[in-house]
């Protein structure tokens, strides 16, 4: 049940407040004695609203296998909005950013002409339909660089806040915040006028992740730093103020410019709200059970109400307040939240292996973006070229797999005529790749390409992100940490323990496990983590890689070599060793994608093999990895004795077992 608020206080009115809202806790903490000193003349029920990291899916559609998919879609989330409304008298509508990335209908209205052909874009089209009140930006606003986001935003009917994306001279480079005069009912019926102050802020590793777009233009300073600035401004002129945090939680000790900040934002004074996101998961809920400061019952950070919608559209955050109006006398009046509940509301539901809707769609949302959802479904028809074998990443996490073979070959080719007479044109080439869609978003993120003909649509899926070809150069030391790095993704496995273990952490995304084609090496699975998810040293003394060689022989410290990777990681991304911009040696102007679709179309017809690239270690005794699939693994595993059906596991998919010997 939901319990009193007693810790903040909401002051109404610039001379309300003594200096900033730590005096508002100050009073609050007094234990109610405000409700005692001040007359309650009116209640008033708000309704909070959030949507985050959508990524462009206005459709409930998987592009990458061409049918309709009930898990996502703001189609659906609008049907929730609006059923939303209809229960509540008072509510608002935010979105907590990552918009206009993340699927085919996002890079098709990326390429040139597309958007100003369109005539506005389609994705805010369809939000400006649902009214929404104010939103920020995420991480990939900025893959398609600053002009492309700046003529985006001409079609948003709604105001964006950013708090700490800045110019190069300090200046704001979009507001920072807003201040939303809204007329709200109490339960009296009499209206009142509410300000509520909105501010917005984003990773600041868009700085490494977007660095050739954004290097010169912005700048991103720390979240926390940023809304200890703002806030108290912002708490002087309203009566409720709402942080709208693209970034997700972590209960790591603050440190500046950390990337999941949400947690830590809730420390400074004056926020009441806060919406957060990019991670890709669901708040409330069980997965930061384990952090302290962190309610996963009650939905709080900090004893402050917080929701985080999931992705693609799969929920709608919502938070209802109670607010009670004060007035004393002459003195200015003063709003209290005195109850709240925290709620992510899904979009449909598991059955087993199926993905029940739990709402229709919103026909007028379809229709907002339909032409460009009917040109994006022609342009991924395409045709490339055809594989004689089948590509699928159903045991990417456990060995070598014709997927990233494939990646990794295409980068190679498109590589090596670039480095021709440049001065580090002797040293050897190798390449880096890791499985986007190995599982991590359910059941159906995986790729499936059966042998035959290939089309835009399998190597958009087999490379999802819209990231750039760079090369850095690194050392043998720089190496092995980059591969140690990369083998954070795994659970320590006891090789005392009989029942099946699992083999990945479920926090770690597929897209921080490189894999690096070109030498060999092996895993020791029953080695701690010597890194973190968030890339620093934890365990100096651990050491899970072993065995490096580079064309049969052991790699030295003090060798050096290329290595062909994306721009998110060469410029940082996922903290691993030697890369950045000092590692930096070419930077290509071409999508890592497109050099597959262009590999594909010169050979007409490939056979990627899983080539030799790493294995784990034998261990003490036999042991069984447990790892995700679904049904279709299951044709993928003949001939194969080491791995076996587990039986069914949670949200849809099938469990399977590796036997290490």
């Amino acid at each position: 049940m939901p319990g009193k608020v007693t810790r903040r206080v909401l002051i109404g009115g610039a001379g309300g407040l003594a200096a900033t809202s730590v005096a508002g806790k100050a009073r609050a903490a007094a234990g109610g004695a405000i409700s005692a000193v001040a007359a309650s003349t009116a209640r008033v029920k708000l309704r909070l609203l959030e949507t985050s990291d959508l990524h462009m899916f206005v459709y409930d559609y998987d592009y990458y296998q061409d049918r309709q998919d009930n898990t996502v879609g703001l189609a659906k989330v609008s049907t929730l909005v609006r059923q939303a409304r209809g229960q509540a008298t008072n509510t608002l509508l935010f979105d907590n950013g990552d918009i206009i990335q993340g699927n085919p209908l996002g890079d098709y209205m990326a390429l040139p002409g597309h958007l100003t052909r369109a005539g506005g874009h389609p994705m805010f089209r369809a939000m400006n339909l649902l009214g929404y009140d104010a939103a920020t930006f995420g991480n990939h606003e900025f893959n398609y660089g600053l002009d492309f986001l700046k003529l985006a935003l001409k079609s948003a009917k709604f105001p964006f806040v950013c708090a700490n994306l800045e110019t190069p001279d300090g200046k704001p480079f979009i507001a920072p915040s807003i201040v939303l005069v809204r007329d709200v009912v109490d339960e009296a019926g009499a209206t009142h006028k509410l300000r509520i102050g909105v501010f917005g802020l984003v990773t600041p590793q868009i700085m490494v992740w977007d660095k050739a777009r954004l290097e010169g233009h912005v700048t991103a300073p720390d979240i926390v730093e940023a809304a200890a600035r703002i806030v108290p401004e912002l708490r002087a002129r309203c009566d409720l103020v709402v942080a709208l945090c693209h970034s997700g939680i972590s209960g790591t000790p603050r440190r500046e410019g950390e990337e999941n900040a949400a947690l830590h934002l809730a420390s400074v004074p004056g926020i009441d709200v806060i919406f957060t996101g990019h991670a890709h998961r669901v708040f409330p809920g069980p997965d930061y059970a384990h952090l302290d400061g962190v309610d996963t019952v009650r939905g709080t950070l900090g004893g402050i109400p917080a929701v985080m919608p999931g992705f693609w559209g799969s929920h709608l955050g919502i938070i209802d307040l109670v607010l009670n109006r004060h007035q004393d006398g002459s003195k200015p009046v003063r709003w209290t939240v005195d109850d709240f509940q925290v709620e992510a509301r899904p979009i449909y539901r598991r059955q087993g292996r199926q993905a029940l809707a739990l709402v229709p769609d919103d026909a007028a949302i379809l229709a907002a973006a339909a032409p460009e959802h009917a040109a994006t479904l022609r342009w991924m028809e395409q045709p490339v070229g055809s594989t004689t074998v089948p590509i699928n990443t159903y045991f990417s996490m456990i060995g070598n797999d014709a997927a990233l073979s494939l990646v990794s070959a295409a980068q190679l080719w498109y590589a090596q005529p670039l480095l021709a007479g440049t001065p580090n044109a002797h040293l050897p080439l190798l390449s880096a790749a890791s499985p986007f869609k190995a599982g991590g978003a359910g059941p159906d993120s995986f790729v499936d390409i059966p042998a035959g003909p290939l089309d835009m649509k399998d190597i958009a899926n087999l490379y999802m992100f819209a990231n750039t070809v760079c090369i850095v150069k690194v050392d043998g030391n720089q190496l092995h940490e980059w591969l140690e790095r990369s083998c954070a993704i795994f659970n320590r496995i006891d090789p005392a323990i009989d029942t099946p273990q699992e083999l990945t952490s479920a926090r770690a995304p597929s897209y921080l496990f490189d894999t690096i084609a070109g030498l060999t090496y092996e895993i020791d699975l029953s080695q701690p983590e010597r890194y973190d998810g968030e890339g620093q040293v934890i365990q100096p003394d651990a050491h899970r890689v072993h065995d490096v060689r580079y064309q049969g022989r052991p790699i030295t410290g003090e060798e050096s070599f290329l290595v062909v990777t994306n721009n998110y990681r060469a410029d940082g991304g996922g903290a691993f060793p030697g890369t950045g911009g000092s590692h930096v040696v070419l930077q290509a102007p071409d999508l890592n994608r497109d050099v597959i679709v262009r590999y594909v179309m010169q050979a007409k017809q490939i056979s990627p093999v899983a080539a030799p690239v790493w294995r784990f270690r034998p261990l003490a005794r036999p042991v069984t990895l447990a790892f995700n699939g679904r049904a279709e693994t299951a044709k993928y595993i003949g001939g194969r004795p080491d791995i076996t059906r587990l039986g069914d596991a949670a949200g849809g998919f099938i469990r399977y077992g590796l036997r290490l010997g």
